[in-house]
């Protein structure tokens, strides 16, 4: 089964399986499904070509994947261009949501350290 170019897992049940395309979570598969009224807990090789079609087309009417991507990526620069408090926070590769910083987001910082300490070697004693 493919959706929006996309394959779903034919492996995973339908609810889990629509949380592939990028827009789409967990509680939005379960809408989607039980307004296309098919069974969430079958799998993709399971359903008809009926239900199949009546999924793609819901699917189809919202903004996922390359659209969603286009909008949020337009949504950043656009606070970095207006140069708000959020847009800076982007444009520095530091958290835009008052998380504080002395301690965590190594990850978004770049700050990443290993755990077998810092891995300069001690000095031999003569």
């Amino acid at each position: 089964m493919r959706i929006v170019g996309i394959t779903i897992p034919e492996n995973k049940r339908l609810k889990v399986g629509l949380t592939v395309l990028y827009g789409i979570g967990l509680p939005l598969a379960r809408q989607i499904l039980i307004q296309a009224k098919v069974n969430p807990d079958k799998k993709p090789g399971e359903i008809t070509a009926d239900e199949e079609a009546k999924i793609r087309k819901i699917v189809e009417a919202r903004k996922i994947e390359g659209d969603l991507k286009r909008e949020v990526a337009g949504n950043i620069k656009r606070l970095k261009d207006i140069k708000s408090y959020r847009g800076t926070r982007h444009m520095k590769k530091l958290p835009s949501r008052g998380q504080r910083t002395k301690t965590n987001s190594r990850t978004l910082r770049g700050n990443t350290r290993k755990t077998m300490g810092t891995g300069r070697k001690k000095e031999e004693k003569k």
